[in-house]
């Protein structure tokens, strides 16, 4: 039997969804299992290993023995043997980067492989394909342990690795001037580079990732950062010398992780490391499944948010930011139109952008202020419940983003129900989907724009006075635009969603008089 028929006849529902959910399949019936191994069978992309990965060991096991190959040893054994034995060209799919740079030999190890990323560059210069890579054997690293605690091992360590490059880029520099001295922490905070003490180096981490000790170093490290970068305080997880990690798994994690090529301005420009980041952020929230869309909005809806409000200037706001997704794209999209729409090429764009947000969930909090971070970007992330400690209680944004959870029924109304906020009618103690919505039109700036996301229902239901509240809402002339979206787009639900665009005023010279119009 071909080996990726014998995967896909082995994956279940749950399998089968993740990975095209993965490889982002498009006209996919995710209801119906035939269907979706129908899809995956036609697509170049979903190659053995690819598929592979969103197996169980038991199941790779069962591959195995479809294959008639022996069925013992570790799921990284497994996966290789599986790999390595001869397949016909037809059955054979190349991968992304093999299709550009051609065939590659799978990996002995990820401990022992070189894993120098193919130099084909895509439309901005990064890598084809080497997120995937790097993710299928970050994932095989992973054994049984959870996808919700793995994701802070493993983001933590990419976060070092990124800000150990950047140092060391800046301390080589440093060191060719002749009045500078590269081990004073003021000359890269001059620069807008953390400085890093000699213990959390990358080097010196990498020289210990074979010892018992590691976890305790990475710990030490992640201290020492944050004791000497006072925007970083509280962000950085520090339990890898826990007694359930296996510090064999973080000392190869460190090995696989250390060969991801940014160590030159060039490099970084094309934002390699961040986007492992955010392809990792996604990869995690579908292995969370519902519990993953509390930090991650699918890349194509932020795209579309983005799109229709174009946040080239002014204070941008995100009341519920998670892993600081809206923000993310909000730069590139500057940096993609740097040189249209009447910016010059070379304009300082970025600078003219002042973030502002906050989220409720603490890890999901230090993952928003990673994620920044790792892409040089600063803003004014605050932790907190959003209803009851607005931590930006005077801002009036220009832009605001959101995706704030669906129809939330315990959202403290009694304490609220005076609340300056609730101009166009008190939101349902059973519902926060029209507290979130007025909290941002209370936000907004005289000429501020908003975008957000709601379930389909937040269009027409008419319990406990969503009705009234709804109509206020466009009678005020309020709201410019509506899209209904399709179902099955979010991690945390299935149900279709919309999207709101508010304006705070709609004659504003920025687009045309809109006054009266939805």
């Amino acid at each position: 039997m071909k080996l990726k028929r014998a995967v896909l006849e082995t994956m279940d529902r749950e399998a089968l969804k993740a990975a095209v959910d993965s490889l982002q399949l498009a006209d996919v019936d995710r209801r119906s299992a035939k269907a979706m191994r129908s899809r995956l069978s036609r697509a170049r992309r979903a190659t053995p290993d690819a598929l592979l990965a969103k197996l169980r060991v038991a199941d790779v096991r069962r591959v195995c023995e479809l294959q008639g190959l022996s069925a013992s040893g570790r799921r990284q054994a497994l996966m290789e043997r599986l790999l390595e034995q001869p397949q016909s060209s037809a059955s054979r799919k190349p991968t992304a980067a093999t299709e550009v740079a051609g065939e590659a030999k799978q990996p002995a190890s990820p401990r022992n492989q070189s894993t120098t990323a193919p130099r084909t560059p895509d439309g901005n210069g990064a890598t084809i394909g080497y997120e995937a890579e790097l993710w299928q054997a970050a994932n095989a690293l992973r054994g049984n342990m959870d996808a919700a605690e793995y994701k802070h091992v493993v983001l933590g360590i990419v976060f070092l690795k990124y800000i150990s490059d950047a140092f060391e880029e800046c301390k080589a520099q440093l060191e060719t001037e002749r009045y500078a001295d590269p081990e004073d922490a003021d000359e890269y905070a001059a620069r807008n580079v953390f400085w890093v003490p000699s213990k959390a180096r990358w080097k010196h981490l990498q020289a210990q990732s074979k010892q018992t000790s590691i976890g305790q170093d990475v710990d030490d490290a992640m201290t020492a950062i944050e004791h000497d970068n006072p925007s970083l305080r509280d962000v950085l997880p520090k339990d890898y010398a826990r007694p359930a990690l296996d510090k064999r798994r973080v000392g190869e994690l460190i090995d696989l992780v250390g060969n991801i090529q940014v160590g030159d301005a060039e490099a970084r420009s094309r934002d390699v490391l961040g986007r492992v980041y955010e392809y990792f952020l996604a990869q995690f929230a579908s292995a969370e499944g519902k519990r993953g869309g509390e930090f991650y909005t699918a890349n194509c809806v932020v795209k579309l948010l983005v799109g229709m409000l174009e946040p080239y200037q002014g204070r941008v706001y995100d009341p519920c930011c998670g892993s600081a997704g809206m923000f993310v794209q909000s730069m590139a999209f500057i940096k993609a139109h740097t040189s249209g729409n009447g910016l010059k090429r070379g304009s300082s764009a970025a600078t003219d952008v002042s973030i502002y947000g906050q989220e409720s969930n603490h890890t999901t909090w230090r993952l928003a202020k990673m994620n920044l971070a790792i892409r040089g970007i600063e803003g004014q992330i605050g932790e907190g419940d959003t209803f009851h400690g607005d931590r930006h209680p005077d801002l009036k944004a220009d832009f605001i983003l959101a995706n704030p959870p669906f129809n939330v029924s315990n959202w403290g109304a009694d304490e609220l129900a005076d609340d300056k906020r609730w101009v166009h009618g008190v939101p349902p103690k059973g519902n926060a989907n029209f507290a979130w919505v007025q909290h941002m039109v209370h936000h907004l700036a005289p000429t501020g724009v908003a975008g957000f996301v709601l379930a389909n229902g937040s269009m027409s239901s008419q319990a406990s006075g969503e009705g009234e509240i709804r109509k206020n809402l466009v009678e005020a002339n309020l709201v410019d635009c509506m899209i209904a979206l399709p179902g099955q787009l979010f991690y945390s639900t299935q149900i279709p969603v919309c999207l709101w665009f508010l304006a705070r005023s709609r004659a504003n010279g920025k687009f045309r008089d809109r006054r009266g119009e939805v």
